[in-house]
């Protein structure tokens, strides 16, 4: 079962399936090319983590026995939209071949290509968050503006063996839990809840997205090509040293060594084998288990929230530490 599954929140499978609609309708346009091109990885499915944090932030917010209203819809779609731009430009930037067991825009495309397909999916997030008002306008820019922090400050430590654990935080900060905080933002704002609650659904998302981005590092080191739907070690291979990495450096000359260069796959395998050891990944677990406990802490501190759902949130954040074992 998926995590989606795994929440059991009665209306959720159906409006994610609106969500799917109004994606699909952001991306329409008269170019049958660009159509193809911005719906390419849309088609490819996901695991959709970001609308179902907008979606599970309204639920909490008005009850689960009723479907999201149409703003929540359109907030959801947005911040997928905006995952979805990323990734197209995220695989320029790592040269990937593959994204969610398909070939990935550049390179069945071009690099200009999904750039300019990337570019296209952000604007049209803007625009639909443009429909919700200035403030959820003005948030989700201020948040891809969040992301680019995060993805610049992680390039400028590729291959950056002294890479501390300070420059990996703040990196993922910005490329991975914004968002995540944002999409759980949108759902309190467009359902006008509370500044508190707003702010704790916020913080919920946050840690959501710090667990999240851990478990993933984790995983590129722990599993296979065939389980991740993309190589394995790829972050090893482009140099971006992630936690699991950074805590096994500091206790292995000989994986010192390997890395500070462009690696080749034998090279990624060796130092993949040095970076996952029990030590490691338990070490590195555990420093994604402290941000379920803020998570979970920062619901329990929201008011006017439903019990149920709260529950229910709490458990989504268990699971993603579960897919690391």
């Amino acid at each position: 079962m998926s995590l989606v599954d795994d929440l059991g929140i009665g209306p959720l499978t159906a409006d994610l399936a609106r969500v799917e609609d109004a994606l699909g309708d952001a991306v329409r346009s008269d170019d049958r090319f660009l159509v193809d091109v911005a719906s390419h990885l849309l088609s490819a499915g996901g695991k959709r983590l970001r609308p179902t944090l907008t979606l599970c932030a309204t639920y909490a917010a008005r009850g689960a026995e009723q479907p999201a209203h149409a703003a929540a819809i359109t907030g959801a779609a947005s911040v997928e939209l905006v995952h979805l731009g990323s990734l197209y430009h995220d695989d320029v930037i790592d040269e990937a071949g593959t994204r969610r067991g398909v070939p990935s825009v550049n390179a069945r495309w071009s690099n200009i290509v999904a750039i300019l397909a990337g570019d296209y999916l952000l604007a049209k997030a803007s625009e639909l968050a443009a429909s919700l008002g200035a403030d959820v306008a003005g948030l989700l820019a201020a948040t891809i503006g969040e992301l680019c922090r995060g993805q610049v400050l992680e390039l400028q430590h590729l291959f950056d063996v002294d890479r501390t654990e300070e420059s990996y935080y703040s990196a993922i900060e910005g490329k991975t839990a914004s968002l995540m905080a944002s999409s759980c933002r949108i759902g309190g704002m467009v359902n006008e809840v509370s500044d508190a609650t707003l702010d704790a659904l916020t913080r919920f998302g946050h840690h959501v997205g710090m667990c999240f981005q851990i478990v993933d590092d984790i995983l590129d080191v722990t599993r296979t090509e065939e389980e991740l739907g993309k190589p394995s070690g790829n972050d090893l291979h482009e140099g971006v040293y992630t936690l699991p990495v950074i805590q096994a450096v500091s206790t292995s000359p000989e994986l010192r060594d390997i890395l500070g260069r462009k690696l080749d796959r034998d090279d990624v395998e060796r130092a993949r084998l040095l970076v996952a050891t029990p030590d490691v990944v338990d070490a590195s677990t555990a420093a994604a288990r402290s941000h379920v406990i803020k998570a979970t802490e920062a619901l329990a501190g929201a008011d006017g929230l439903d019990p149920a759902v709260r529950d229910r949130l709490s458990g989504l954040v268990d699971g993603l530490v579960l897919r690391s074992s």
